[in-house]
């Protein structure tokens, strides 16, 4: 994991000088990222020898939160010099698909946008998104589950992977940008960023990232999708939270196409990642499991 990290890390770093992207270290978030790696890391290395369950504890949930912050964080970060370096759009064929499953996302959305408490609602929903791996990781620390926490860690670092892979020859703008025409009577959660930034990083008119107001551009696939999958099948093995994990993932998932800006197409991209990343994890895990490991 670490060096699938390193790698990440060296890839990102490479991706943002082509690109001619910087990340400003004078910045107040690029210092509030830096402390908390810095803490993280500092108990990590202090609580390697627990002499108590606390400190056990500590060790594990600092890690994990650590790695888990550093694989959103460098995702987000790389969907900027990768945007910088896509043409095109595949909304028309993300339409077909949709047309073709009978799914109309502007029923959908003027609906949405004309009752106030569904957008609380799924604005709400949308971002449980940081709720559930918080709930995940600290139990899989208090519970002594490290090699579960550990799984869950490269399932969905492999899906981010494959997510960015995806988006940089499938680029999209989303519904909302190419569907609705007129005034937006609504706003979601995205917003147009994609249809905002994309052409902007094209033309290179972007050269400098403020984590503070850090954006994933990825539309297709659908990575609330991979995510509310691999917290689903990482939550479903958790008793106590299994049916909390479920509405809350559930309700994430209804909220996607609107507050997300989705094409149902890309919530089955999605759905088809994460999958695939629980697949491989799995494979791995029963072949070291096999040789002792």
């Amino acid at each position: 994991m670490l060096t699938g990290l390193a790698m990440s890390i060296a890839c990102v770093a490479a991706l943002l000088y082509d690109a001619g992207i910087a990340i400003d270290p004078r910045a107040s978030s690029t210092r509030l990222f830096a402390l908390a790696f810095a803490l993280l890391a500092a108990i990590r290395l202090l609580a390697r020898d627990p002499a108590t369950p606390a400190q056990r504890v500590a060790r594990d949930l600092a890690e994990s939160v650590g790695l888990f912050m550093a694989i959103g964080l460098l995702g987000a970060v790389s969907t900027y010099p990768l945007a910088a370096s896509t043409r095109g759009s595949i909304d028309g064929a993300l339409q077909a698909i949709d047309q073709a499953l009978h799914f109309d996302w502007l029923s959908w959305y003027q609906w949405v946008a004309a009752h106030r408490s569904l957008q609380l609602l799924g604005t709400a929903a949308y971002q449980s998104i940081f709720i559930t791996p918080a709930l995940i990781l600290a139990h899989y620390a208090w519970a002594e589950r490290r090699s579960d926490a550990r799984s869950f860690l490269a399932s969905f670092w492999l899906a981010a992977v494959t997510s960015l892979v995806a988006f940089r020859f499938i680029p999209a703008l989303g519904p909302l940008a190419t569907l609705w025409h007129g005034p937006v009577p609504y706003l979601p959660e995205s917003g147009l960023y994609e249809a905002d930034l994309l052409p902007a990083l094209r033309d290179h008119a972007v050269h400098v990232v403020d984590l503070g107001t850090l954006r994933g551009l990825v539309s297709a696939p659908s990575f609330h999708t991979v995510s509310a999958v691999l917290y689903i099948a990482a939550g479903w093995g958790i008793a106590r939270l299994r049916w909390t994990i479920l509405a809350l993932n559930t309700a994430m998932l209804l909220s996607t196409p609107i507050e997300g800006t989705h094409y149902l197409a890309d919530m089955i991209a999605g759905a088809l990642v994460a999958i695939a990343a629980l697949a491989l994890v799995g494979v791995l895990r029963r072949t070291l499991a096999a040789r002792g490991r």
